[in-house]
């Protein structure tokens, strides 16, 4: 199954009453989640979140993210300067790069001795930013500013340093997820676009269109599915109450993701 019908497949599975990506699940000992598939960036015309949504924050007794990014702070100070970019990429690769770059009007040399995970990120924020996508008006930072004005406890799945922990340890200092960010381009923009149609009311339709995974395997296995299994287990050991729960939509589709690891531990 390709990875539109999946999140076709997934949206199905959503409750025709939230008009925006959601799904609602009980564990056992009185914890109900409101799982919230959440895209990082957004549109000025995804803000202001829905009053319902909003409400279910207030009412919730803690919002939970991957990491609360209120703080701000950016992944893309340099670590210890690598080798060029020419040194460590083939020449295919490196002209795709050239060309990104000098579409998205990103100096070269901004890219040059980062580590490759640096380089990926980079080039994904601005691939985003070119969509029209800005962070203040990413789901996971609205539903922050949601619970911080109803005074609603939020919580971190991980954390950012966890999370930038994970990205340094990635092998070859992440030159995979660099590798997959090339290779996967346009999908990806094809992605942004269709997760801002489902923000906004219109969940894909076509179902003959179909697209791959963006990540290799070894690669999804260490950013996604073993991921997955770790915030299953923290969510397993929540006390009984109400909780808005927001993780990246991908992470909601696909083998091993959070709705069925949750449903079957």
């Amino acid at each position: 199954m390709g990875l539109f019908d999946r999140l076709r497949a997934l949206l199905g599975s959503f409750s025709p009453v939230n008009p925006w990506p959601a799904i609602d699940i009980t564990l056992p000992g009185k914890r109900y989640l409101h799982l919230v598939g959440s895209i990082h960036m957004g549109t000025r015309d995804m803000s202001p979140l829905s009053a319902r949504l909003v409400d279910k924050v207030r009412r919730a007794d803690a919002l939970i993210v991957e990491a609360d990014i209120r703080e701000g702070g950016s992944p893309f100070g340099f670590d210890q300067a690598e080798r060029p970019l020419a040194e460590r990429l083939d020449a295919s690769s490196l002209e795709q790069i050239e060309k990104i770059a000098s579409e998205l009007s990103i100096p070269l040399a901004r890219l040059d001795h980062q580590p490759a995970w640096q380089v990926a990120l980079m080039l994904q924020a601005h691939q985003a930013q070119s969509l029209g996508l800005r962070p203040e008006y990413g789901i996971d930072y609205q539903l922050l500013q949601a619970a911080q004005a109803n005074n609603t406890r939020v919580m971190e799945l991980e954390g950012a340093e966890s999370q930038i922990a994970l990205l340094r340890q990635l092998p070859e200092q992440g030159l995979g997820l660099l590798q997959d960010t090339l290779t996967h381009w346009h999908t990806n923009a094809r992605l942004l676009q269709l997760m801002i149609g489902w923000w906004l009311g219109n969940p894909p339709r076509d179902s003959h269109v179909s697209l791959p995974n963006t990540f290799a395997h070894d690669l999804y296995d260490v950013l996604m599915h073993q991921r997955n299994q770790a915030w299953c287990e923290f969510l397993h050991h929540l006390p009984p109450g109400r909780y808005v729960v927001a993780v990246g939509a991908l992470h909601l589709y696909g083998e091993g993701n959070v709705p069925a690891l949750l449903k079957n531990p």
